[in-house]
């Protein structure tokens, strides 16, 4: 299955924008880039804080929870320089991450512009494109930044990326992995497609109108617009 059309979906064939989720969204969950960042997150906290990896590890959590994204804890508690931690944060080794030449050529042949959208930095974005070979499909990356870190799911970044690119929410598709992510792209008037498979925690709130294509492959899934929007 490469798609499931929800009762609520909406067919494809007028969409102009098509804006993405970065990670285990254009690459695999499975590859476990990801951990890298996750492990880096708790090394800084560690380092910064002079806790263990256990103390680390734990505050970490709680400010994902309470604030959204760890960085966004980091900065309202206790005034950490978001530049800094992103920087470190990222460094991280890409080799695992493999290529997909499905993917590749589905966002070639795919009409319309390409967005990002992501709550990590451009700098991490741009790595990875490059990394997979479709950086050239993309128009743009909006970052965490670009929605003065205020991450997704708050609406107001979602607004800001609709503004800053002129983007027509009606004929826009924004794809996600986490679930809870299309809440504000679906409430905006934006198509949804989720990405679904990747993590456990990532499937709550799944259920809802918010979601109008279940996705399990990509690359699939985009060769399958394509082809619709060639038709």
């Amino acid at each position: 299955m490469a798609s499931a059309l929800r009762p609520n979906g909406r067919p494809l064939g007028e969409i102009e924008t098509w804006i993405f989720d970065l990670d285990n969204t254009l690459y695999p969950a499975s590859c476990r880039l990801f951990d890298q960042i996750h492990d880096n997150m708790t090394r800084f906290i560690a380092d910064r804080f002079a806790l263990s990896a256990e103390e680390a590890l734990l505050r970490q959590k709680r400010y994902f929870r309470e604030h959204g994204t760890t960085l966004r804890g980091l900065m309202a508690v206790d005034r950490v320089d978001p530049f800094e931690f992103l920087d470190y944060v990222h460094r991280i080794d890409l080799s695992r991450v493999p290529a997909d030449p499905v993917l590749l050529a589905a966002l070639q042949r795919l009409p319309g512009r390409k967005l990002v959208h992501t709550n990590g930095s451009t700098r991490h974005a741009e790595r990875v494109l490059t990394h997979l070979g479709i950086a050239q499909a993309f128009e743009a990356v909006f970052d965490i930044e670009c929605a003065g870190f205020d991450p997704k799911p708050a609406a107001s970044g979602y607004r800001e990326l609709l503004r800053r690119h002129h983007v027509e929410p009606s004929r826009a598709l924004m794809v996600e992995d986490i679930a809870r992510n299309l809440v504000p792209a679906a409430a905006l008037g934006m198509t949804t497609a989720w990405l679904c498979g990747t993590i456990d925690w990532a499937a709550a709130e799944s259920e809802g109108d918010h979601i109008h294509h279940i996705v399990d492959d990509l690359g699939g899934f985009l060769t399958a617009a394509a082809a619709t929007r060639a038709v």
